[in-house]
Formats: C-alpha cells, structure tokens, sequence
C-alpha cells in the first residue's frame, strides 16, 4: 500500500490539511502560555530562593534552609522544562525521523531527579543535622524567618494558581498530559505545602523552645519531596519508553477501522505517544477480497485522513495488510506494522 496517492485535491484533501494546520496552531499556542508559566515560576523561585537562602543563614533555621533547598532545586528544573519546550519543537530530520517530542518527557525526567537530589535528600539532611545538634535561633532570627516564609508563601501560590488556570484552559486534567505543566503544578503545589511545614515548624519551635519542630518539618518537606519526584519520574518513564494511548481514544481509532466498508477485520491495533501531541498509529487489517492495487492505494490514503481527522495527534499512520490470524498478528512487535503502507 505504499507509493503516492494519484488522487486530485478534494474537499476531503483541503478538510485534512486545514484540520493539521489548526492541530499544529494550537499546539504552538498551548507551548507559548506553557513557556511564560514556567518563566512565571522561574522568576519567583530565583528570588525566594536567595531570601530563603538569607534568611536560614541569619535564623539559624533547618526549616527556612530546607526550604531554601527546595527553591534552588524547582529553578534549576525550571531550566530543563525551558529546554524541554525549545527541544521537542524541533522538527523531524534523518537521525530523528519521528521528530523530538520525547525530549520533553527526558527533560521531565532530569527535573524530577533534581527535585530527589537537591530537595529532598539536603532536607533530610537538615532535618537530621537539628536533631542531632539542636538549632540556635534569635528572636530576630524568627522574625526574618516567617516574614521570608509569609512572602514566599503568596509568590508560590500565584505562580500556582496561574499554573493551575493554564491547565484548566487545557482540558483540566487532560491539560496535565503535558509534563513540563504538570511539573510546574507539582512543583508549586508542593512549595505551597512545604512553606507551610516550614512556617509550623518556626513557629512551634519558637512557642515551645523546642528543635525538634523544626527538624520535623525538615523531614516531612524532604518526604514530600521524595514522593512527588518518585510519582513525576515514575510518569516520565512510562512515557520514555513509548507509552500506549489512552484506552478511549485507541477504541474511536479501532471502531474508525472497524466501520469502513473495505475493512473484514481489524488484526492489530498498536499505538505510541511520540510527543505531548504526536501520535503512532500502527495497523494490521485485512481487506475486502478483490480490491485491485489502485483501489487498495486510494483506500488506505481516505482510511488514514479519517483517522487524522478524528485524531488529530496522530501525525504518523502506518497500514499494513495480512492475512493472517490475529493471534499470529498480535504477537508481533508493533515496529513489524509500518513494513507497508506508511503515512
């Protein structure tokens, strides 16, 4: 089923290139608001992170200092999920035929190894080293420390509450398929709590005289911290290493295949997320008996413009035809399915 269409434009033909290039429109539009809310929650971690930073050393503060940690390692995955946005544009070349879309799922996963390393393990670090040997904070000290904590507090719940109306405007949770925004909403729904932690722990330690509030808001920040990496690294690998489409989505693609009139059977259906909005569709059917090669040709093309329809994501189709039992077809590796009749 390979070689080019002979067929002439037609409405169809227009409908399917239009639909692709709004696709594409959209696409460009959601990285542009997704970019300025990373910038949003770059600017603010920068900026609370050197008055954390400050502010700890002043107090003498386990808390404010693992805090301070917790800002420097949400900048520095602010950087990578930059660089995700500007990698996975790049478009498709020889080396990369399938173009760079999982660079954004990569840069995902170095952010949630980051938010392991610098957040978490430095404060339970802090958090051991104030049980171990107490901390010496001045009344001055508890006062810089819970104005930084209180202002820290309001820049991280803007930077949140402008992630989470972004994804809102996405599709909701549908709008967190994008790892670099849902990293950001991690990112700041866990600064908001972990400033929280950090201002009980100030306070109580100031009320009570006791460190051991501190130490154990260190800890509980640097628990928290180790579970959010685990559940974003645990996402961005399943993404890595070629994530199938959601179950709804595959059963509209199946039934597209199911109902065209040339279609006996449906052998295998194999999809793969190559990007946050690229799709592989890979298909194994088995066609109505006497078809000769040109109408075999022109239904494969008409087959693949409904699905691109219907899905718009799913910018790489590959057809193949068998006859063969679909027990045999199913055991083979979806790569087999693109042999012939590639979009």
């Amino acid at each position: 089923m390979s070689g080019k269409s002979r067929e002439h434009p037609t409405d169809d033909t227009r409908n399917y290139t239009r639909n692709h290039i709004r696709h594409r429109t959209r696409k460009h539009t959601k990285d542009r608001s997704t970019r300025v809310t990373v910038l949003v929650a770059l600017t603010a971690n920068l900026v609370i992170a050197v008055a954390k930073a400050v502010g700890g050393l002043i107090a003498h503060s386990p808390a404010l200092l693992s805090e301070a940690a917790h800002s420097v390692a949400d900048s520095l995955n602010e950087i990578f999920l930059l660089a995700a946005l500007r990698r996975s544009r790049r478009p498709a070349d020889r080396r990369h035929p399938f173009g760079y879309g999982k660079e954004r799922f990569f840069w995902s996963l170095l952010a949630a190894v980051g938010i392991f390393v610098m957040g978490g393990c430095f404060s339970f670090f802090q958090g051991v080293e104030a049980l171990r040997h107490g901390a010496q904070e001045t009344f001055s000290g508890y006062v810089a420390g819970l104005i930084v904590l209180g202002v820290a507090l309001l820049a991280e719940g803007l930077s949140l509450l402008r992630a989470v109306r972004q994804a809102g405007r996405q599709g909701g949770v549908g709008g967190l398929r994008d790892p670099a925004l849902r990293t950001v909403v991690a990112e700041d729904g866990t600064a908001v709590i972990g400033v929280v932690l950090a201002l009980a722990g100030m306070a109580l330690h100031m009320v009570t005289g006791q460190a051991v509030w501190e130490a154990s808001a260190s800890l509980a920040i640097g628990a928290l911290l180790v579970h959010v990496a685990y559940r974003l690294g645990r996402e961005a690998r399943d993404q890595l290493i070629g994530e199938a489409a959601e179950p709804e989505l595959s059963g509209r693609i199946r039934c597209l295949l199911r109902a065209q009139p040339e279609i006996d059977s449906v052998e295998a259906l194999f999809t793969m997320k190559m990007g946050l909005d690229s799709l592989l569709v890979a298909a194994r059917i088995d066609l109505t008996p006497g078809l000769d090669s040109e109408r075999v040709e022109e239904v494969a093309v008409r087959i693949k413009r409904s699905i691109a329809r219907t899905v718009p994501e799913a910018d790489r189709i590959f057809l193949d035809v068998t006859d063969r039992p679909a027990e045999e077809a199913a055991r083979e590796s979806p790569a087999a399915t693109g042999e012939r009749g590639g979009a």
